[in-house]
């Protein structure tokens, strides 16, 4: 199966070793895949700070970099979900609409990828550890994901995944919200923390390393036994 591979801006200055790990597993699910060197962001930036004329030049290099009939697969629910869910409010109307339709067919989160497109749960990975699982925003809300990981994580040998209270609540990163309301974001980002620690968990794993990155921040600051982790490094671990 020919796959692209959308790597968000973000991933890609500060996680690169995540979007190695994703294509770790995609290429051991038998996936061709194919990276476009003049990829950049999906637009969501500028879009939620208001700047939608530049939002939209953005967005249409966008459309222009993915174009074709391959499914494309992206490390983030955050990123994924703006292309299905506001790349339309955009382009309606547009000379542009029917490319906005067939894309949101083919942008996949790499988890809802795994299990809903390739019917992969079991990727013969192994990591030693007691974790919990964070439903982001994003992938909860906006891309309709909650079984997937878990079904992936669950087949992780060695792995201890424990559910912690308010799994489905905000992290308290939101893109800008994190600065514009530092207070609010990291008191949201304590209650997260003081839940997988009442868990038991000594990992935080999900599908979006803006909340992880949020989250990683709180805790090395308040010095605690915790490390965040992306489902893809955890999924490319041990073989």
């Amino acid at each position: 199966m020919r796959v692209q591979l959308f790597i968000p801006c973000f991933v890609d200055q500060l996680f690169p070793d995540t979007a190695f790990n994703m294509m770790k597993v995609l290429e051991k699910a038998g996936c061709k895949l194919m990276y476009n060197p003049r990829q950049t962001c999906c637009g969501q930036p500028a879009f939620n700070a208001g700047f939608r004329s530049e939002a939209k030049a953005v967005c249409t290099k966008f459309l222009n970099d993915f174009s074709g009939s391959e499914y494309i697969v992206c490390p983030s629910a955050s990123c994924a979900g703006f292309v299905r869910n506001y790349f339309g409010l955009m382009f309606d109307n547009s000379s542009l609409h029917h490319e906005v339709l067939d894309l949101k067919k083919r942008i996949y989160e790499f988890t809802e990828f795994m299990v809903k497109v390739l019917n992969i749960e079991n990727v013969g990975a192994v990591f030693a550890g007691k974790a919990t699982y964070h439903d982001s925003c994003a992938a909860l809300r906006e891309c309709r994901i909650r079984e997937e990981p878990r079904k992936l994580l669950a087949h992780v040998k060695d792995l201890e995944l424990v559910e912690m209270n308010d799994t489905e609540t905000c992290c308290g990163f939101g893109g800008t919200f994190a600065v514009k309301f530092e207070p609010i974001s990291i008191g949201m980002a304590d209650y997260k923390v003081d839940n997988a620690m009442a868990a038991g968990a000594r990992y935080i794993i999900s599908t979006d390393l803006s909340c992880l990155m949020h989250l990683q921040g709180y805790i090395q600051h308040k010095n605690l036994p915790l490390q965040t982790l992306h489902i893809a490094d955890v999924l490319a671990s041990g073989w």
